[in-house]
């Protein structure tokens, strides 16, 4: 008897769901913030702005220690098991969630924020090795297109059941305490059945069956196929580090992550602020980000397919001068404008788009099965230093230029990213050739 779903379906299934967890346990601390200032600043040791710029430290240590994590979880993940980096990751992140739940002063929620970032940092790359697992390299795109919108509609779920903690009238404990439920529960499920192929009996012949499968079953992704020939030859790790191209797209990967996490991190503090709304409607309507940039996901898919091997390149360079045109837009709203969650939409739906490529179907591309999450972890966590930045730094400019300055330097460093991302685009356009 046939199964009802296919290993490696039944594998992405798994990992899409158990990563989209992940932030359960990680929008918590973004979303508790305006609630956090005022538990802070409420003993009368610190006002709102010092609590401010003090939990923009905590999540710049943390996001440090998520890039650094990154780098090493790569290699761990290729050298050791993806699934068991995933697992450890989503066990690790539920503990330190509750830790955080249990804490009350700022040393031990800089201690519990920093470990549950550098314990998440097990899971992409973990993720990313299992899927390669499965599929094919003709299939890379299809495949990591799908897991890809875990982390973007896992964000957009969190935060909607985060702010409706809120609404509720819970404090900021029951978000860490519900969030770490939820993924426990995502835990046991992988814990069960997510299995890695560490075999080699699947022809590549097979291995397409089960692509044509996926891409039947899941339509809104089967315009993620790579264009790259399946008979090229994967890199290791020594070749695409002496790549040039390789190393643009880390500049890029810097830039984009320090201007996704500067949303993820910020959006329910400035919408509360600058945009007027309660505590409970900021966590929901900053839901949005995510929410748009899922579905640019599948769309940027399908034009880096109809565009050849440079298509991603292309896709990167252009959206660079239209997120800088929109951050600068926001910037110039009035507080309180109904255009602030249209404009922060827009934003997540020309930003996300591309930087899915970046730590997925491009890993793939420099690093194949044998490196690829290698390729991942590396060019993720090079992001990350710039999402470092996205904490305290994008605090203290927000206290001291208001958001509008905050905005306006973010527009600039997108701006900057221009130049590797021509360079990037010049060199696949020369492979298309």
């Amino acid at each position: 008897m046939r199964p009802i779903i296919s290993p490696p379906a039944k594998a992405l299934l798994l990992l899409t769901l158990g990563y989209a967890g992940y932030y359960f346990c990680r929008a918590s601390f973004s979303v508790a913030k305006p609630q956090l200032i005022e538990f802070l600043s409420s003993g009368g040791t610190m006002d709102a702005a010092a609590a401010k710029i003090a939990l923009g430290g905590v999540a710049s240590a943390a996001t440090l220690a998520y890039a650094g994590g990154k780098f090493a979880s790569g290699a761990l993940a290729d050298f050791w098991s993806g699934r068991r980096n995933f697992l450890l990751g989503m066990g690790g992140a539920i503990v330190f969630n509750l830790m955080f739940a249990l804490s009350g002063t700022l040393p031990l929620f800089t201690l519990a924020w920093v470990l549950n970032r550098l314990i998440q940092a097990l899971g992409w790359p973990g993720a990313v090795k299992v899927t390669g697992s499965w599929y094919p390299k003709a299939s890379y795109g299809t495949a990591v297109g799908i897991l890809s919108l875990s982390y973007l509609f896992g964000d957009f779920a969190a935060r909607l059941f985060h702010g409706a903690l809120i609404g509720a009238g819970l404090g900021w404990q029951a978000l860490f305490f519900g969030g770490a439920g939820v993924l426990t529960l995502l835990l046991i499920a992988n814990t069960l059945f997510l299995r890695e192929n560490t075999t080699t009996k699947l022809t590549e012949t097979q291995k397409l069956t089960e692509t044509q499968k996926l891409t039947e079953t899941q339509k809104p992704t089967e315009t993620h196929e790579i264009v790259a020939a399946d008979d090229e030859p994967e890199l290791d790790a020594k070749a695409f580090l002496r790549s040039p191209s390789f190393w643009c797209v880390c500049l890029i990967s810097l830039a984009f992550t320090l201007a996704r996490e500067t949303f993820n991190e910020w959006s329910p503090t400035y919408l509360v602020e600058f945009g007027k709304l309660t505590k409970a409607n900021a966590a929901t309507q900053s839901s949005f980000f995510p929410l748009f940039g899922g579905f640019a996901v599948i769309l940027a898919g399908k034009l880096s397919d109809g565009l050849g091997r440079s298509g991603r390149a292309f896709i990167l360079l252009l959206s660079l001068p239209i997120i800088a045109l929109l951050l600068s837009s926001l910037a110039l709203l009035p507080a309180g404008s109904p255009l602030i969650i249209f404009a922060i939409s827009a934003i997540g739906f020309f930003l996300i788009g591309p930087y899915s490529f970046l730590a997925g179907a491009l890993s793939l591309d420099f690093g194949g099965k044998k490196s690829g999450a290698t390729a991942s972890g590396i060019i993720d966590g090079i992001g990350y230093l710039g999402g470092v930045l996205a904490g305290e730094s994008m605090a203290r400019l927000s206290v001291a230029l208001g958001w509008k300055g905050a905005f306006f330097t973010l527009s600039g460093v997108l701006l900057a990213s221009l130049i590797p991302a021509f360079y990037f685009w010049t060199q696949q356009k020369k492979r298309d050739v």
